[in-house]
């Protein structure tokens, strides 16, 4: 446990100190918040079902958050520890491998706690966002959630040689994913065929069981599914690709 803690908080540091981690997971979100917000305001909107703008999209900006750890953060960490001949290192010594396993999932899921905590109180200070009608449940989701795409993560961390790659890759799937999903804008906005699409990523799933369950709409059962098998099918991925060298 004492190795656990000693190493999880130097990880903590050393994720602090990348540009693009801190960016997509603590600033970007933000700036979406002020920037739709000041554009939109949150007065109820008939086009977004009597929602205002910033309630209506604050659950996609923690999918964002989600997302980006999933898709960069532990992927870009893994595959620049291989390159560089530190998970080989880590083995040859007395940590256990789920040790650097778990202090990764447990840096991300502070840095995903420290955006959510931040994105909430602005919204909240700013633009009067609604409170969660189910914060338990929201709880539940967002956990869910994290754990699917941190499943993601280890699978491209898995496959993926280097930190460059990684991080080709990681934008590259999670930019078109960001937008269309409902993450970055309501999907009404979208053309009817995008909006079908969307409907496999799993991202769009993270913005429709959080944003239900935010505004009093109950479990979404298949996005519930959706994410569920996900972090099976990421976690059996990930067992048998994984590789520490």
């Amino acid at each position: 446990m004492r190795a656990l803690t000693k190493l999880t908080w130097v990880e903590l540091k050393l994720y602090l100190r990348e540009p693009i981690g801190t960016f997509f997971t603590l600033a970007f979100p933000l700036l979406l918040l002020f920037l739709f917000g000041s554009i939109y305001g949150n007065e109820p909107s008939d086009f977004l079902g009597g929602r205002g703008s910033v309630d209506n999209s604050v659950p996609g900006y923690l999918a964002i958050i989600i997302g980006a750890i999933g898709m960069q953060g532990i992927p870009i960490n893994l595959s620049s520890y291989r390159e560089r001949g530190i998970l080989r290192r880590y083995r040859a010594t007395p940590l256990r491998p789920l040790a650097v396993l778990g202090a990764q999932v447990i840096v991300m899921s502070i840095i995903a706690l420290i955006g959510m905590a931040l994105l909430y109180v602005a919204g909240r200070a700013v633009y009067d966002l609604a409170i969660p009608s189910a914060p338990s449940d929201v709880a539940l989701a967002v956990t869910l959630s994290a754990f699917s795409f941190f499943a993601i993560g280890f699978v491209l961390a898995s496959v993926l040689p280097t930190a460059r790659t990684a991080q080709a890759v990681g934008l590259a799937l999670y930019m078109p994913m960001m937008f269309i999903s409902g993450a970055g804008m309501p999907r009404q906005m979208l053309p009817e065929a995008l909006v079908k699409f969307s409907n496999f990523l799993p991202l769009t799933h993270v913005v429709t069981l959080i944003q239900d369950l935010w505004m009093g709409d109950g479990w979404n059962l298949v996005s519930l599914a959706a994410l569920a098998g996900t972090l099976v099918i990421g976690v059996v991925v990930a067992a048998f690709t994984f590789r520490w060298e």
